[in-house]
């Protein structure tokens, strides 16, 4: 069954200090919380309501509840060009449409943020019919986006030489994509986490392995032909 993912950022842009899972038809609460008031993902902002909102899972996409009287809160696609929604003071349940969507709530100082990973969505198969069974691709992936990048930079020194044992750190992917994309260490893990978790569901990293998500992910990558030679043209080149 897939999972919608809720991960809120680290402030000192680590991993996350929050990841939560929720099952279709599951709902989860946001907000500042409380002493006598338990939030599932809280915001340690004071100017976040101690109940802000709350999230619901709904197959391939989620539901977003504004319990704010006075916030209009944001949900943006980090890896659109520009794509938004806004969510009214107490509008229920509004659908998001995004695979992966960071969800602002204004504050006095800098928005209180967290993000959301939905799993893939399904597409009809072209010329199918109208009637007929839909075919659900094994791995459902956007190269044109951010993390399909990081992908092919991952999987770049094993593309170049298949005996490479070592395979890039954040901050080396970091470096590899600049140019193309301007990214922190951290974001960078939370698309690690996303293409491990959503994309190429691949398997637990095994205890006290910090790098067997991305081998994990580099041997999916390669081994299905996800990412190819032909992909390294999309990572800016090579100084000297």
């Amino acid at each position: 069954m897939e999972t919608i993912v809720v991960q809120v950022p680290s402030p000192d842009g680590g991993l996350p200090s929050q990841v939560v899972h929720l099952q279709p038809g599951e709902t989860l609460s946001f907000g500042r919380g409380g002493p006598s008031l338990d939030v599932d993902v809280k915001l340690a902002n004071p100017g976040v309501s101690r109940l802000a909102g709350e999230l619901t899972a709904a197959e391939d996409y989620w539901l977003i509840t504004n319990l704010s009287a006075e916030a209009t809160y944001v949900v943006d696609n980090p890896e659109g060009g520009g794509e938004y929604i806004t969510v009214a003071p107490r509008r229920m349940a509004a659908p998001v449409p995004f695979e992966f969507a960071r969800v602002s709530l204004p504050t006095r100082e800098r928005a209180a943020e967290f993000l959301v990973f939905a799993p893939q969505h399904a597409y009809a198969e072209p010329g199918a019919s109208r009637g007929g069974d839909r075919t659900v691709a094994a791995f459902s992936l956007d190269e044109t986006a951010k993390y399909f990048l990081i992908l092919v930079a991952l999987c770049e020194p094993r593309l170049r030489d298949s005996a490479t044992v070592a395979l890039p750190t954040a901050g080396e992917v970091v470096e590899r994509v600049r140019g193309r994309l301007d990214l922190t260490r951290a974001a960078v893990n939370h698309h690690i986490d996303y293409l491990a978790i959503e994309k190429l569901r691949v398997k637990e990293p095994e205890p006290g392995r910090l790098d067997s998500k991305r081998e994990a992910l580099v041997a999916v990558a390669l081994r299905y032909g996800i990412v190819r030679d032909e992909h390294r043209r999309l990572l800016p080149p090579r100084c000297g």
